[in-house]
């Protein structure tokens, strides 16, 4: 996403919330609607499974509805959202049975990187059936190599590269240091190199 593409997001989102805690019940279902699909995207990369995704996104819409009144600041209602999305799948992990004791380092499931690699051309798209099988077998591939990440890394890329949000909202968002959020999308993109690669 582009900067003034984030910000006429903003701008929507912020219209909607002000509307709907002034009481338009037609401007808080569309604030549901839109957030429904944002906060199912974001748990189902952060949380994993898809049971788990409609669990998470249920809880943050229903949070959105209670208070949307109180929410202080409308532009940074999506930063909020991925933030109550991020709480619900944390709370969810730790009630979950079985679970690993210690969560992987990208250290410990990437060989060592002498530097970058080639870089990877994407497929043009195109109409004809071989340029989509292609490309399909590419999304599989980095649909793969993204569930391969652990989840805090995941949860990067996700936020940083598919949401376009500022290395400064990703820190807020997932309650880190901006130069930690630096370091897991750099060894993020590394691994996910590597993995394509292969």
């Amino acid at each position: 996403m582009t900067k003034r593409a984030v910000e006429n997001l903003s701008d929507e989102y912020a219209d909607l919330i002000r509307n709907a805690a002034g009481g338009d019940a037609r401007a808080l279902e569309n604030l549901l609607m839109r957030a429904q699909e944002v906060a199912y995207r974001f748990s189902h990369t952060v949380c994993g499974g898809p049971t788990d995704a409609e669990d998470v996104m249920q809880d943050a819409l229903l949070k959105t509805f209670r208070y949307v009144k109180r929410i202080r600041d409308p532009h940074a209602f999506r930063t909020w959202l991925y933030r109550t999305v991020r709480n619900a799948c944390l709370m969810k992990r730790r009630r979950r049975i079985g679970e690993p004791k210690r969560v992987l380092s990208l250290d410990d499931l990437l060989p060592s990187v002498e530097g970058p690699g080639a870089a990877i051309d994407a497929v043009e798209s195109g109409r004809n059936p071989e340029a989509m099988a292609v490309n399909a077998a590419l999304r599989r591939r980095l649909g793969k190599a993204l569930r391969a990440l652990p989840p805090e890394y995941r949860a990067v890329v996700f936020l940083r590269e598919m949401e376009g949000l500022s290395t400064r909202d990703v820190a807020g968002v997932l309650k880190i240091s901006e130069s930690s959020v630096k370091m897991r999308l750099h060894r993020a993109r590394l691994f996910l190199r590597k993995e394509l690669e292969d």
